[in-house]
Formats: structure tokens, sequence, C-alpha cells
């Protein structure tokens, strides 16, 4: 079966599931060589990224191995209750392979309950194109298959499947997602059973409870229209959903499915024991490394906890670290490197950046501050949004911004305060290629926990989307900022009470990515174009303020030489950069 995708990463213990959890099916499964008299012949049902194979339905295993090795490519084809997966195999070792995860499976009952959805998150069936657009956004930042738009919009009202998903009722966006399948219409299941899949939330929503609230409308859906039991599946190693599914009244059942040997379940089926380093990578180095492999191209891991690797291809050989390569050379970096060199070299160019000055005495910064209004106090060879206070207005405020800024390390800059959307802009070869608004961390209130609590769940699930990149700091910084709000970390915001804890839009301090390339203004790509160009840089990474990243007005404040690729999914990053370094191989 499909692995379920939640806002968790995959916790390889490795633990085996206690025999008390287990339930006997052997009553609710027919055998996968005996037909039954209302199962569809060879039934299977396209889901949009791939075919459900109803494994009963098969006359033969043979018949069953064959279907599987008709899987079209770039989909992900999934024969669920073979209960004779040996035999499955036998016929095609080489190609079909045992999936590792474990079913769990909701028993319904006539006066069963189910939860209301969390406040804030209204639930719907899939009704429009761009509905589709909104899953697939989701699926990619979670690397999962993309949908068929086609094969989805016509069968979007279908009794067979329910494209449910989950819409915040304040901005209009679509969280999450869910796939149901009504086993006695698609397949003719006696048992008259159903499923769920492809449950995927976005990782940067602050509304909590949106998968379990996805999973209980399926259940209720189901449950009237008087199906016996939902199951899921679930990689064997993710301790985490195993434990809320279990809450959720879940239990563990036997049950086999078989999936083709592809690229897209390579590391379901290839035993990686991590002596070739890759393993201990972070997301951004292994968003390239993966695309290099995937091409044929070799890998080294030099240092994976620094993120630093070698490619090679036919006698060419490139050291990275990350997205800096050995083709960014020393000037640029010194350019990049240095906030005051960086907006000095751009002045230069013609391109619109705020004024700045490096902190001097007291008064001179005082003076600064009363002819701006209005200040950000950073490292000027800081990074990841370190040691950076926003909107510093008040002169009592500087002397501790200036301090923060000091213990990073370097000299301190002052920079005029501009309003704005905070917009990266990704250029490679000297070519626009991604763009993303990014916004500071926030927090929803739900009426009983306290902000110190909001941040940490917040936290929890930023952390886990991002293999622990994005977490919200509860430091001073982030006090001042609630502070402003009339807040302190104890307070107990109103229930859908959204509250702005940080203003840096960094990833690392918790901020979100929205792409925004598809809308970006052809003056704001011409402008990053012209940057890179002026810093010599050939992969680089521009920060922008703009009133709307459709518009024209902007003013440039940073240029970052090693920009994580693994940020702006949908967009072909990581292929762009390989095809920048081995353009054979494109």
């Amino acid at each position: 079966m499909n692995t379920i995708q939640l806002d968790t990463t995959n916790n390889a213990t490795g633990n085996p599931i206690p025999p008390t959890m287990l339930r006997r099916i052997d009553d609710l499964v027919p055998s996968p060589c005996v037909r039954q008299s209302t199962v569809h012949p060879n039934a299977m049902l396209d889901c949009g990224w791939g075919r459900l194979i109803y494994g009963p339905s098969f006359s033969s295993p043979a018949e069953l191995a064959q279907t599987l090795l008709q899987e079209a490519p770039g989909t992900r084809d999934i024969a669920l209750h073979v209960n004779e997966p040996q035999l499955v195999l036998a016929e095609a070792p080489a190609n079909l392979f045992l999936d590792p995860s474990l079913i769990f499976r909701r028993t319904f009952s006539p006066d069963m309950k189910v939860e209301e959805p969390v406040p804030g998150v209204t639930l719907r069936r899939l009704a429009t194109r761009a509905d589709i657009n909104a899953i697939n956004r989701l699926y990619l930042m979670r690397k999962m298959v993309p949908m068929n738009p086609r094969t989805v919009w016509m069968q979007r009202d279908s009794d067979a499947i329910v494209y449910l998903v989950a819409e915040d009722e304040n901005s209009g966006e679509i969280i999450g997602s869910a796939i149901g399948v009504d086993h006695q219409v698609a397949f003719g299941d006696e048992q008259g059973g159903s499923s769920l899949w492809c449950l995927v939330v976005d990782p940067q929503t602050g509304l909590s409870g949106t998968g379990p609230s996805l999973i209980n409308h399926l259940m209720q859906i189901f449950n009237e229209r008087g199906r016996t039991f939902m199951d899921l599946s679930v990689l064997h190693t993710n301790e985490h959903a195993i434990n809320l599914y279990q809450k959720m009244g879940f239990e563990h059942v036997p049950g086999f499915t078989i999936k083709h040997k592809n690229a897209i379940n390579e590391k379901l089926f290839v035993n990686s024991d991590g002596n070739d380093g890759i393993a201990g990578l972070n997301p951004y180095a292994r968003l390239i490394v993966d695309e290099a492999r995937r091409r044929g191209i070799g890998v080294e891991v030099i240092d994976a906890e620094a993120g630093i690797f070698k490619l090679r291809y036919c006698g060419h050989e490139v050291m990275c670290r990350e997205s800096l390569t050995e083709l960014t050379g020393g000037v640029a970096m010194t350019w990049c490197q240095d906030k005051v060199l960086t907006l000095r070299r751009l002045a230069s160019v013609g391109l619109r950046v705020p004024r700045q000055q490096v902190v001097g005495d007291a008064d001179a910064n005082a003076q600064f501050l009363r002819e701006c209004g209005s200040v950000v106090v950073k490292p000027a060879m800081g990074e990841q949004g370190r040691g950076i206070s926003v909107d510093i207005r008040s002169e009592a405020d500087l002397p501790d911004a200036i301090k923060r800024a000091a213990e990073v390390g370097g000299h301190v800059v002052l920079e005029e305060f501009c309003s704005g959307q905070d917009l990266r802009i990704v250029v490679i070869g000297y070519k626009v290629v991604a763009a993303a608004i990014r916004r500071p961390a926030e927090i929803i209130g739900n009426g009983e926990s306290t902000i110190v609590k909001l941040i940490e769940r917040q936290s929890a699930r930023r952390a886990a989307a991002t293999g622990g990149e994005s977490k919200i700091p509860m430091d001073e910084e982030t006090v001042r900022c609630l502070a402003e709000q009339g807040l302190t970390m104890e307070s107990v915001p109103e229930n859908g009470q959204q509250i702005t804890v940080r203003k840096t839009a960094n990833l690392h301090t918790g901020g979100t990515i929205h792409d925004v390339t598809d809308i970006l203004h052809p003056d704001l790509r011409e402008a990053a174009e012209t940057a890179a160009r002026a810093l010599r840089i050939p992969v680089v990474g521009l920060d922008f303020l703009v009133q709307s990243p459709d518009a024209q007005e902007y003013v440039v404040i940073e240029a970052n030489e090693r920009p994580g690729l693994a940020n702006h999914e949908p967009q072909p990053t990581a292929q762009r950069f390989i095809d920048l370094l081995f353009p054979l191989t494109a």
C-alpha cells in the first residue's frame, strides 16, 4: 500500500508490533487464487497517481504479476490484500517487491462516533481543477507522486473513490487532502471494506489536527454507506503515525501489498546501510544527490555533517557543499557573505537597495534611526536569520538589538526598515528558476494552550516536515515581538487567533515558504538575474522586499551563496542545478 504521509518524519526504530496488537483476518480477505462470485474480475482503480490492484480478484499469481509489470512510467501501482505474496513475487522476483508497510484497520459499527473537524478547517470533496493543483502542490512538498489532473477530474464524482480536501477557513487555502476508496463499489469486495490513501497535510499550516480530521471524515462517509471497516497503510518505522492511528482506534492486522521496483519506490527495496554517507546528508544536500544519482552521476560523500560531497561524470568532477560549488569564485563569496559589500555592489549596477550603516557610537546609531524611522539590526556576516532584529523604532531598544547581532560575530549593520513581503528568488546559471514568498512564523490559538505550548507544537510540526531545519526560537526577539502585541509567553490566545511570533521570515526560525514563480513580475526577474551577474555567482538566492510578487516595486536586501534548493518544490531547482554542472545529462 502507499505510505501514508503525515506532518512527521520516519523514526527508524524498527520496533516490532506486539502480537497482542494483531487481529486475524483470514475470514475477511479471500485467497488471491480463488475468485469470489461478486468480486469484479481483475479489479483495479486508477487513482491518478497509479492503480490500486485488488489481489483477490485475480485468478492466478502470474496474472497479478503481469498486471503489476504493466505499470505506466512515473506512476506507482499497488497490489493490495495479496494473501500469498511469495507466489506473485516468484513470477517476477527481479521486478516486484513486498512493501515494508503495516496495515491498520478501524472496524465500523452503526453507532460509531467520530470527532468533528478541528476549528478553522472545512472538509469537502474535490470540486475544481484548482483543487487538483493544490493537492499536487502538497504531494510535491511531501515527495509524493502527483496525480494526473485529467484522470482525477473525470472521476471526481465517482462513488468508488473520494477525493477529500481540507480548507483553511481564514485563508481559503487547501492545507490537506486524503483519498478514500470504497472497496465494495470499486472491486466488488464481499466484505464491504474501504481504505484510506495519500493522507497529506501542509507542513506549514498552523492548524493542528487536520490529518485526524480528514481520517475521521472519511470514516464517517464510509460508515454511513454501510461499509464494515477502513484500512490504511503506514511504513513500519513510522512510530509517531502508528501511535496516532492506535489512539484513533485502528488495530494492526496481517496483510501484504506488492509494488513494482521503480525509481519512486527505490528506497523501499534497496538495502542502504549508510556506509556511503548519503543517509547522513541534510535535506538540501540530499535533494541534489538524489537527482545526480537518478542521472547516473557518481556521488562521493566527503563530510555528511557539513553537506560536502563530490559529483563525478565522465571524468568531470565537481565539489559541492549543498548548492555551493567550485563554480562560485572567491570574490563572489566575499560579495555575498558581507551584507555591506552585497548592497554596495548591487547599488553600483543600478539596483534598488535600502540605506545601510555600520554600527558606530551611540549618537551615530541614534541619528541613523531618527533619519530612517525604523531599522533592521543584523550581523553583517550572519545567516539563517540569526541575530537579526526587525523594525526597531525606539532608541532604547537599539543597544540590546546590537548586542544580539554582535553575539553572532563580525561587525553589525543598521539598515533602513522597508515594509513589504519577503521574496526569495533562486537564480541558477544566471536564469531565475524559482521564487517564493517567505512568511514569518505564526501560531493559531485554540482558547486553551499558552503561547509557549503553541510554539512548541508548531516547532515540532515544522521540524518534522523539514528534517529538523525549521524551528521557532523562544528567545528575546520572540518575546519582543509578542510584547508589541500585548502578549507574553504565558498568554492564552483565543480560538482561531493568529499571532505572528517572529518578524524575520527565515525558514530556520520557523518561517513558511509559498511558491510564486508563475506570477513573478518581469522586472523582478530581470533584477534578480542582473544581481547574479553583478555578483558573478552562478547559483544564488536573492532576498527582496516587495509589495507583491506580481508588482515591480522592490528593494534587494541580501544574497545567499548557498540557497536551500529543497525549499522550492515544485520548481525544478535540483534539476537545473545538475544541468548547470553536467549539461550532457540534461
